[in-house]
């Protein structure tokens, strides 16, 4: 829904966010495919593909802050309003859920591994 709107009113934002979205979802579909295919090698660092989708929420936080600032604080109109709060609602919610995602999958899934082997020896 937001690309659609930023699409319709020619948001200028869009730009940056197309090239992180477009840059990340390359290498995420590129491993998902070689995840599919059982090619993964092993010396790949699957949580780096988080990492990756984290670093794009905060880039984005980023960028909205920055014409945030440009818009509201220096007096330019580079951006409207709505673009400015969807974009920073949507990086927002997601920097949060790919953060717990990181969390409950690389983090807290070792510790309570490494719990269990210890109860089991």
């Amino acid at each position: 829904m937001f690309c659609w709107h930023a699409y319709g009113i020619e948001s200028s934002l869009g730009l940056f966010f197309c090239a992180m979205n477009y840059s990340v979802h390359a290498l995420m579909y590129g491993y998902y495919f070689l995840a599919a295919v059982h090619c993964v090698p092993k010396w790949f660092p699957v949580p780096a593909i988080t990492v990756l989708q984290i670093a794009q929420m905060a880039a984005g936080m980023t960028v909205c802050a920055s014409a945030a600032y440009y818009s509201w604080g220096a007096g330019e109109a580079c951006e409207k309003d709505s673009t400015l709060v969807y974009a920073s609602l949507m990086y927002g919610v997601y920097l949060v859920l790919f953060c717990k995602f990181f969390v409950d999958r690389f983090i807290l899934k070792k510790y309570k591994k490494g719990k269990a082997k210890a109860k089991t020896q």
